[in-house]
């Protein structure tokens, strides 16, 4: 959520903003809102000051014994006026905070501008994708092969984008996310969390989810919400806290079932495993002090890319333009693996530096040692990494002309020493 008062003494630099990400400008429209509610504000406590001295009068009348009708007819009136005046000026409180909350982040300065993902800007690439002497295959075909992999039965079990795995390959998928949480865990110093995978409204309008993308997510006929990443849980932690300066930055991360509708993606990557409405993801979350959120972006990135790393998985990380950002980021970089199943590089992570954006939605802030005030803390969040697209780049770089699999070497202490996937 932004700032009124932001917006107030930077209405240009806001408008700014909006139009980098491709928006018209808002803030004409928002100030006279505000104006709207801070006069409504103002009318009211005028007179609540005023029926207070009325209601002084009255008693200093009586104390006389004069005739106090009149100011007992004014403060009857002030007192109706008052009520349908705080009314009012709640009603559009109510309106000023649900058109803040429709608007997106903007974006960091240093974020190239663009419409789409073809202006995002390459920043750095790992690995070499490899070279077969057999026409590669991609991940479904691989893994219905073996029979280990059913889309068919998934289909028959829940319809459209769902998928079944089997035997070594459901344990692999197991693997891949067991491997993350323990590099994230013992080298990185997340702290691990089971989180719930049922939350309340509040937790999704929090970190954005709601009301904008009400479409995307899954919801309960009793008023829970599925989670479409552990972000919501984790990042919620803190919501309504204020924590201690020397506690930050604090350093989140689970292996949760995610779940997503996928509203705006029909047609899109309905093959294989791509894009399902069930998945698994080892998230990364970070609640920081706003002077070390840019340099705790880079480490998070780095801690991401470092699955890959270890996995031996070629990669390239891009900067997101200002048209290709998700609501709630100032700037993020996505981590593209090879496939060579697609002859190209898939998203298998986006790390996104929010600001304070969901810490004002959440009022989630922090006290500065020896200070009185609070300040919001800045929360970001990332892949580190998405286990089943992590699964669709091991089928695919790891295949052999025989149509078996070798397992990556990190992998194979989690897999009882099996090196190789066959049917």
């Amino acid at each position: 959520m932004h700032d009124i008062r932001f917006i107030r003494d930077n209405p240009q630099a806001f408008d700014a903003g909006l139009r980098r990400r491709g928006l018209e400008p808002l803030s004409a429209a928002i100030l006279e809102l505000d104006a709207r509610r801070r006069t409504a504000q103002t009318r009211a406590q005028e007179m609540l000051a005023r029926r207070n001295q009325a209601s002084k009068e009255i008693g200093q009348r009586k104390a006389k014994k004069e005739d106090a009708a009149d100011l007992m007819a004014e403060v009857q009136h002030l007192k109706d006026q008052i009520t349908a005046t705080e009314a009012e000026e709640k009603d559009l409180a109510a309106a000023l905070d649900k058109r803040l909350a429709e608007i997106p982040n903007l974006p960091a300065s240093d974020v190239p501008d663009g419409a789409d993902a073809a202006a995002n800007v390459e920043v750095r690439r790992w690995g070499t994708p490899p070279k077969f002497e057999f026409a590669a295959k991609d991940h479904s075909d691989l893994g219905e092969a073996l029979k280990l992999m059913d889309s068919g039965r998934g289909a028959k079990l829940s319809g459209a984008r769902f998928t079944v795995l089997s035997g070594q390959l459901a344990r692999l998928h197991r693997a891949l996310g067991q491997f993350m949480l323990d590099l994230h865990t013992r080298e990185f110093g997340y702290t691990e969390i089971d989180p719930p995978l049922l939350v309340r409204d509040q937790a999704m309008y929090g970190t954005g989810q709601l009301p904008k993308f009400a479409d995307d997510l899954f919801h309960t006929t009793t008023d829970y919400w599925l989670i479409p990443t552990a972000e919501v849980s984790l990042t919620n932690l803190v919501a309504e806290e204020i924590l201690e300066e020397s506690s930050l930055p604090r350093r989140y991360t689970a292996l949760t079932a995610c779940f997503r509708a996928e509203a705006g993606a029909a047609g899109k990557d309905t093959r294989g495993m791509l894009r399902q409405h069930q998945f698994y993801k080892v998230e990364l979350v970070s609640v920081a002090h706003p002077d070390q959120s840019n340099a705790e972006h880079e480490r998070m990135t780095g801690c991401a890319e470092e699955v890959l790393k270890r996995l031996e998985l070629p990669y390239r990380t891009m900067v997101l333009c200002t048209g290709d950002m998700g609501f709630g980021a100032r700037k993020t970089y996505d981590i593209e693996v090879w496939l060579p199943g697609q002859n190209t590089y898939r998203e298998i992570s986006s790390c996104s530096n929010c600001g304070d954006f969901q810490a004002r939605r959440m009022n989630a802030r922090f006290r500065k040692a020896g200070e009185k005030g609070t300040q919001f803390v800045h929360t970001l969040n990332g892949s580190g990494l998405a286990v089943g697209r992590a699964l669709i780049a091991v089928i695919e770089n790891y295949q052999q002309g025989n149509g078996s699999i070798r397992v990556p070497e990190a992998l194979t202490p989690y897999m009882g020493g099996i090196d190789v996937i066959g049917a």
